[in-house]
C-alpha cells in the first residue's frame, strides 16, 4: 500500500444513466493502492448520478457539461486533470491494483509512448478479452526502446495516456460521438510522433452488464467509415463506404450506420487531414492483418 496518492495519475470516468454501476466502479477505484485522483464526467444522466456521486464520493471531481458529449466528454476530464498521465475508465470498468503505478512507471521510462493499451479482463470470471490476443499479435511489431508492440487500436476504458499527447492530438473527435472512437485517436497520437503500445501487465477489468447498448454496433460501423474519410486515402474511404452500402441492402444495422455516415460526410470532408505516409503505411499493415 502506498503511503500517499500517486501524484502522476488521474483517472477520468465518463458515465450516462448508470448510477449504480458507476458507484461500484468508484468504490473499486477508491480502494486502489495508488489512490489516484478521480474525475467523473456525467454525460447528462437522468437517474440521479451527480447527486449520488456527491454523497458517496465527495472527494471525486464531478463535471456536468449539461449534455451528452459521448466519448469527447473524456477530454473535459483530461483538461481538468493536473497530472502528467491520465487513465480512463467507464462506469463498468476499473483497474487492477498496481496497474496504474506500472503504467506510470512505463511512461516515465519511455518518453516516446503517448498511450498504453492495457490488457483487459472481462466478465464475472475475469477471462481475458479476445482483444488482448489481437493487440499482442500486432503486425507493427515492437521497436527497440518500447515497452510493448506498437498498435493502432485499443479499448477506450483500458488505456492510460500521456496528457500532453492526448491533448496535442485533440482527444476524441466529436464527429464520432461514441463507438469505435479509439482508432482515430491512435492515428492522431501516432501522427504527432508518439507511439501507442500494448502493455499486457497493465490490466483493466471490464464488466459490462446488460449486454451491448442499443445502437452501439451500428455506431461502430459508422465510425469506422467516418474515420476513413477523416484520415485515410480516398480509395480506402470510398471502398469502405461502398462495402457498407452493399451490406445496407439487407442489413438494418448497416442501413443505420450508412445513414450516420452520410449525415456526417460534409463535416468529415471539411475536417479531412490524411495521415502522414509512415502512419498510413502502418494503418495498411493493420488492415492487411485484419
Amino acid at each position: 500500500m502506498l503511503d500517499q496518492a500517486d501524484s502522476r495519475l488521474t483517472v477520468v470516468v465518463i458515465t450516462h444513466n448508470r448510477r449504480d454501476q458507476l458507484l461500484g466502479t468508484l468504490d473499486r477505484l477508491s480502494r486502489l493502492p495508488e489512490r489516484p485522483q478521480v474525475i467523473v464526467v456525467d454525460n447528462a444522466s437522468a437517474d440521479g448520478t451527480p447527486e449520488a456521486v456527491a454523497r458517496r464520493h465527495p472527494d471525486v471531481v464531478l463535471l456536468t457539461p449539461g449534455r451528452n458529449l459521448g466519448a469527447p466528454g473524456r477530454t473535459l476530464g483530461v483538461r481538468r486533470a493536473r497530472t502528467p498521465y491520465v487513465a480512463f475508465s467507464d462506469d463498468d470498468s476499473w483497474w487492477e491494483p498496481g496497474s496504474l503505478a506500472r503504467a506510470a512507471d512505463l511512461l516515465d521510462r519511455h518518453e516516446r509512448v503517448g498511450l498504453i493499451a492495457a490488457g483487459v479482463r472481462t466478465g464475472p470470471d475475469g477471462a481475458g478479452d479476445p482483444l488482448n490476443d489481437v493487440l499482442a499479435g500486432s503486425p507493427l511489431g515492437r521497436d527497440d526502446g518500447l515497452p510493448g508492440p506498437r498498435v493502432l487500436g485499443y479499448l477506450a476504458c483500458a488505456a492510460v495516456a500521456r496528457r500532453d499527447a492526448y491533448l496535442a492530438a485533440g482527444g476524441y473527435h466529436p464527429l464520432l460521438f461514441i463507438g469505435g472512437e479509439e482508432t482515430l485517436l491512435a492515428y492522431d497520437i501516432t501522427a504527432r510522433g508518439w507511439d501507442v503500445c500494448h502493455c499486457p501487465d497493465v490490466v483493466a477489468v471490464h464488466h459490462p452488464v446488460g449486454g451491448v447498448r442499443p445502437g452501439r454496433p451500428a455506431a461502430q460501423r459508422r465510425n469506422g467509415v467516418v474515420t476513413a474519410w477523416l484520415r485515410r486515402p480516398l480509395p480506402v474511404a470510398l471502398r469502405r463506404t461502398g462495402e457498407l452500402a452493399v451490406d445496407a441492402w439487407n442489413d438494418p444495422e448497416a442501413r443505420q450506420a450508412l445513414r450516420g455516415v452520410l449525415a456526417r460526410l460534409p463535416a468529415a470532408l471539411r475536417e479531412r487531414r490524411p495521415l502522414p505516409a509512415r502512419v498510413e503505411a502502418a494503418a495498411r499493415r493493420v488492415d492487411r492483418a485484419a
